[in-house]
């Protein structure tokens, strides 16, 4: 590499460590160099803690966004009217829970939501929505176009970043164990394009509003941001979820409205539970065998709340639901009826093992 570019992104790290705000062209310069690996490691690694710690602008985060969804992303199209969802997290909170997300997606689409659902190995917790669909049974190594059938043919798919974000942030994720403005546009890709609707959970209020102000600047119709918490603790440590176990502060964009609220277990019509029923098991296998112990019938227990909850903010998100409660009231009955278990089985036909084929 040329010695003057080195030098130029360096200053560059200075700048924005000491405060500097970017344009959103130069956001998108920045992560584009870091995304296709044109500086050296410590310099890149430099860069995202610097722009992290500083506190990125949404016109910074805008930037970042383009360059990934430029120079990054892997696509799929299908063709649908309706709304099609994503649930996801950032990952990095405090309170470590079971994986909600991946079985909260089979829950909504077994209530009839079409779910395109992404995700990524663990970052800072036990395991990531990779980790745990893979020890289901889903080759990660699956083509998308398999997804892609996938979702065209029951209405549910899973896109790892493994297989959609080709170069950048799938090398990255491999090593970094740490917080960067990745943890906030990785989960508002869109590697289906026909994606207009999201319930992404934050690992802070403030990334609650930071989240929300990207997804409208890139124009997603409607999304929430939830930030859960706990009844009588320290709202500082909370959970990238829709909570049982307290309250929830969310913030919501609806046709470029923005609004922010809190919410309780009560509104999705539930009482409260000890967060100890819904912690993060020890391992990886013990998390996914508690997910699937859920969605195979066990859905009298805190555990399947929990997933019926952030699945009902999936489904009011969509416009199926016209709440929260009436949102986990259509999940549970989906979950209850066995129907989750077979949104697995039917990926796992289309994206389970022996589905090796390159992207």
């Amino acid at each position: 590499m040329d010695e003057n570019r080195k030098r130029e992104f360096g200053r560059l790290i200075s700048a924005v460590a000491f405060g500097r705000r970017l344009t959103r062209e130069e956001s998108c310069e920045a992560y584009r160099q870091v995304i296709l690996n044109e500086q050296p490691e410590l310099q890149q690694g430099a860069f995202l803690l610097a722009h992290i710690a500083r506190g990125p602008s949404t016109e910074e985060l805008g930037g970042a966004w383009q360059a990934l969804d430029l120079y990054d992303t892997a696509k799929i199209s299908v063709n649908t009217r309706g709304p099609v969802c994503d649930i996801v997290g950032t990952g990095s909170d405090r309170l470590k829970t079971i994986n909600c997300s991946t079985p909260a997606a089979l829950i909504a689409a077994a209530s009839g939501l079409t779910v395109a659902k992404k995700g990524a190995r663990l970052v800072t917790g036990v395991s990531g929505a990779s980790d745990i669909f893979e020890i289901l049974g889903i080759n990660l190594d699956s083509p998308l176009s398999r997804a892609q059938e996938c979702l065209e043919t029951h209405g549910i798919c899973y896109l790892p970043g493994e297989a959609f974000l080709r170069s950048g942030w799938a090398r990255l994720i491999t090593s970094m164990r740490f917080t960067s403005a990745f943890n906030i546009i990785g989960p508002i890709t869109r590697p289906c394009e026909q994606t207009n609707c999201i319930v992404i959970g934050a690992y802070s209020k403030t990334v609650c509003d930071q989240l929300i102000s990207a997804l409208r600047e890139i124009q997603m119709p409607r999304a929430l941001a939830p930030y859960g918490a706990l009844f009588n603790h320290d709202q500082a440590e909370g959970m990238d979820e829709f909570s049982p176990s307290g309250p929830t502060r969310v913030v919501e964009l609806n046709a470029g409205n923005i609004t922010a609220y809190e919410i309780t277990p009560s509104d999705f019509g539930i009482k409260a539970c000890d967060f100890q029923k819904i912690a993060s098991r020890k391992t990886a296998h013990e998390n996914a065998e508690s997910i699937l112990e859920v969605i195979s019938g066990r859905y009298d227990t805190p555990l399947a709340d929990f997933f019926c909850m952030n699945a009902g903010a999936a489904l009011y998100v969509s416009g199926m639901a016209k709440d929260y409660a009436q949102g986990f009231e259509m999940s549970m009955k989906a979950l209850a009826k066995g129907k989750a278990l077979e949104k697995l089985q039917q990926l796992l036909e289309f994206q389970g093992a022996g589905n090796t084929a390159s992207v």
